[in-house]
């Protein structure tokens, strides 16, 4: 695989057979930055269970306490009797059917976040198929199918982050941008880490993380020895 200079002499700050220690680790993704934009910081958690047995599936959301540094767009499914409180809450589009049949004509995809009333999807199920492989199908488990929408929209436009398992038992999840430094980006990574140990399945046998990688958008994967107590 190419790799560009930046890389290669990001690549040189790190050990790759080192476990780091968690704010090491992040402390040596923003040195390692060398991209002209402020990268996204993500961790990428590879778990002991297998995802393709219900009984140890891994998911479920938190707010970040610093935030992801990106600017959510929050489309609402929701009765016309409701519209005006989540607008008012922060969300950037709300609706029902008119919002279905634009997607589905449309192809459009304005949006980063959906969150439905409970009585919404029954109409929301019809974009399943578009919806779900994009990852913004909404959940009961993520909080984003709730009668409370103005605190859905609000802990998304705070940085609320989505975790669940891939294919391969891994979790991919952002915690924040390189000019958030270290401290805020431990922080944030602290409060992913316990929300994911809270979430281990009673299923889960052995050593439920197997491993913790970081790393920013351009940037070397950083080994975290994530049985480091926080």
């Amino acid at each position: 695989m190419f790799r560009g200079k930046n890389y290669k002499e990001a690549s040189k700050l790190v050990d790759r057979a080192n476990l780091y220690d968690p704010k090491d680790a992040l402390e040596l993704v923003c040195k390692a930055s060398r991209a002209k934009f402020d990268e996204t910081v993500e961790l990428h958690v590879k778990l002991g269970v297998d995802g393709r047995h219900a009984d140890q599936q891994v998911r479920g959301a938190i707010v970040l306490p610093n935030g992801t540094g990106r600017s959510v767009r929050v489309l609402v499914f929701c009765k016309d009797d409701r519209k005006d409180e989540v607008l008012a809450a922060g969300a950037d589009y709300a609706g029902g059917m008119d919002l279905v049949e634009k997607i589905q004509k449309e192809n459009w995809f304005e949006f980063d976040t959906v969150v439905a009333s409970p009585d919404m999807m029954g109409v929301v199920g019809r974009l399943g198929k578009l919806l779900g492989p994009k990852g913004l199908m909404p959940s009961p488990k993520a909080g984003t199918v709730t009668p409370n929408l103005a605190n859905a929209v609000r802990e998304a436009k705070a940085g609320k982050v989505e975790y669940r398992l891939d294919k391969t038992n891994i979790i991919h999840c952002p915690i924040g941008k390189v000019s958030f430094g270290a401290d805020k980006l431990f922080e944030n990574y602290a409060a992913l880490i316990a929300a994911i140990n809270k979430a281990k399945p009673a299923a889960a046998k052995g050593q439920y993380i197997r491993s913790c990688v970081t790393a920013s958008t351009m940037g070397p994967g950083v080994k975290i020895n994530a049985q480091k107590q926080l």
